[in-house]
């Protein structure tokens, strides 16, 4: 069975977006996801809402890891490395907040989308993580 954030992957995948736009359009979407639970910490749907957008954010780490593990990704071994260090960072805060959900502590993550989000809008092609 396929997650939801591989499934909306492959969705925005059918579009005419480049590999780096569809992984951009993929990190606003569950950074989005992660800010409206920040913004509504108070809600009673809450807890359903934060765990949605945490799993969603993490499956789609995920994938970026797998991306970047494969011998034939053609990003340069250096940024390789260190993409995947910073999901392992994704990972610890993501189980962090599901064990112990804090408003203030989702902010890196909501970040951490949206800027490498916004750098895969202004990087050559070649340099897309699952670009190939």
């Amino acid at each position: 069975m396929q997650s939801k954030a591989a499934n909306a992957y492959k969705s925005v995948s059918k579009t005419s977006m480049s590999p780096r736009q569809l992984e951009a359009a993929v990190l606003n979407r569950a950074a989005a996801m992660l800010k409206a639970v920040q913004d509504n910490w108070d809600a009673p749907d809450r807890d359903e809402k934060l765990d949605e957008a945490l799993r969603y954010n993490q499956k789609l780490w995920t994938i970026f890891q797998a991306d970047l593990a494969d011998e034939d990704c053609p990003l340069p071994k250096k940024l390789r490395e260190d993409i995947l260090t910073l999901s392992l960072f994704v990972d610890r805060r993501t189980f962090e907040l599901m064990a112990k959900p804090e408003r203030e502590r989702m902010t890196v993550l909501i970040n951490i989308n949206q800027n490498i989000a916004a750098g895969l809008n202004t990087m050559p092609q070649k340099e897309s993580a699952a670009a190939g």
